[in-house]
């Protein structure tokens, strides 16, 4: 009875933080409810005793949507993306087009014949997961993500030689800016 008011709360939550994304009027804010929308999906996939790709889903979108807030605090020109914005384009025809595929998935999960289990289930249900998708290779791809990673914050060092205090101070209280690179916004 527990799991089935868990599953609930967390299939309205993301349901309902998935939305907000929509509707909430930054991009930093629409970040953080996607961020949530995802740990509510990820409880979904816990309540199935999937704890490896449960805390995957956590790990990973906690990750990705900081990395983002980051990049928008560091690079956006309004502050940390909080300026009022649309998150749509097109209205009509995203609506249109969300329907529509909300419709054939929708039929297809309903009216498909889904299979039967032949076999019986895994001790170890983790491990037998992580041993089909990655196989041996499970090393290389830990390796690989962390080289990933030191590319993206070597790269994004290496790009810029300034922050974005440079114009106006630390604490942004010149009136004027003092931008070292001439031509830029303001000048």
């Amino acid at each position: 009875m527990w799991s089935q008011v868990l599953f609930w709360i967390c299939a309205v939550g993301a349901v309902a933080t998935g939305i907000a994304v929509f509707r909430v009027d930054s991009m930093a804010r629409a970040t953080f409810a996607l961020l949530v929308s995802f740990v509510f999906a990820a409880g979904t996939v816990l309540l199935v005793n999937l704890a490896y790709l449960g805390a995957l889903v956590v790990l990973m979108m906690i990750m990705e949507m900081v990395v983002m807030v980051i990049f928008m605090i560091m690079y956006m020109m309004n502050p940390a993306g909080l300026m009022p914005m649309t998150m749509v384009h097109n209205r009509k025809g995203a609506l249109a087009i969300s329907a529509a595929v909300f419709v054939a998935l929708t039929s297809m999960a309903l009216l498909v014949d889904w299979p039967h289990r032949q076999q019986s289930r895994p001790a170890d249900p983790t491990r037998f997961l992580g041993e089909a998708l990655m196989g041996s290779k499970m090393l290389v791809m830990i390796i690989v993500g962390l080289v990933l990673f030191a590319t993206i914050v070597s790269t994004v060092v290496l790009a810029t030689h300034r922050g974005r205090y440079d114009r106006y101070g630390d604490r942004l209280d010149r009136r004027v800016p003092d931008d070292p690179v001439e031509g830029g916004v303001g000048r």
